[in-house]
């Protein structure tokens, strides 16, 4: 039985920055200072950003004095390729099947 892809991660993972960020954090973990010089964008705008990401289970977080550091959750993005493997998958055996129009 295919399962079915997880619409609400694609959409948050579909927004450019929050892309970046997840591209930034599968290299290593970092605060959001690090995030703002990296990505150009405002504090405000990234800690939303950031909060989004890890709502959705996304990113979790470790405090580190005054600062928080932000860590990629690689079983989320796993899962997400999984349910696409299975997708494509599924399309593989499905080329030759065809529905007739009545």
């Amino acid at each position: 039985m295919m399962m079915s892809v997880d619409t609400d991660l694609i959409r948050v993972l579909a927004d450019p920055l929050r892309l970046r960020i997840v591209t930034l954090l599968a290299r290593e973990t970092l605060c959001t200072t690090h995030l703002v010089e990296e990505t150009g964008a405002r504090q405000t705008n990234l800690s939303n950003h950031l909060r989004v990401l890890r709502e959705a289970g996304v990113v979790e977080t470790e405090p580190c004095g005054r600062y928080t550091y932000y860590r990629l959750r690689p079983d989320v993005i796993a899962s997400l390729a999984g349910q696409f493997a299975e997708l494509a998958e599924s399309a593989r055996t499905a080329a030759e099947n065809k529905r007739a129009c009545p």
